[in-house]
């Protein structure tokens, strides 16, 4: 998402930076009583005749409306993190998805258990593991000391609780 950001910043900002020197040259040419490039007669006579009642108006303000409150909403939303911070002191991360891949490997080793599948969260300087597995329910205990193993190798932070979801395996009819 962060990408997706940044280009939509630079279009808005190359936007208002074509539109707001488009305006400062024809008001300064305007004010110098010279041609302008742009002709104002046409739009300016439109849009000191259009009305709030007419529905095409009313059909551009809600589009910009809805527009405005979807991109508020996207920026407010909490992303899932691309990069995990290790430590808070020495500034190193660890991207998510390599950390979900080895948790996940090392659920998957666990005998009895298949199919293991890792979400990482974080909250503040927590990482919250979330394994979701086909296997036995007994290998709870199992699952979970692997994780802790495999995130003390990947140095960590202690992660405050690990979510184990196990489903029992099926049986062939």
């Amino acid at each position: 998402m962060r990408s997706a950001n940044r280009v939509a910043s630079l279009l808005l900002a190359a936007a208002l930076l074509v539109g707001g020197s488009l305006a400062a040259v024809q008001a300064l040419l305007l004010a110098l009583d010279r041609p302008t490039p742009l002709d104002t007669t046409g739009w300016f006579a439109t849009l000191s005749s259009t009305r709030w009642r007419e529905p095409t108006v009313r059909a551009v303000a809600g589009a910009a409306l809805l527009l405005g409150l979807a991109i508020l909403i996207a920026q407010l939303r909490p992303w899932t993190p691309v990069r995990l911070r290790t430590d808070e002191r020495d500034g190193w991360y660890l991207h998510r998805r390599c950390v979900e891949r080895r948790l996940a490997d090392a659920a998957s080793a666990v005998p009895g258990v298949r199919r293991a599948r890792v979400r990482v969260r974080r909250r503040g300087g927590q990482w919250r593991p979330r394994v979701r597995a086909t296997g036995d329910p007994a290998a709870r205990a199992e699952i979970e000391y692997a994780v802790h193993q495999e995130l003390h190798r990947l140095t960590a932070p202690r992660p405050g609780r690990i979510d184990v979801r196990l489903q029992p395996r099926r049986r062939p009819a």
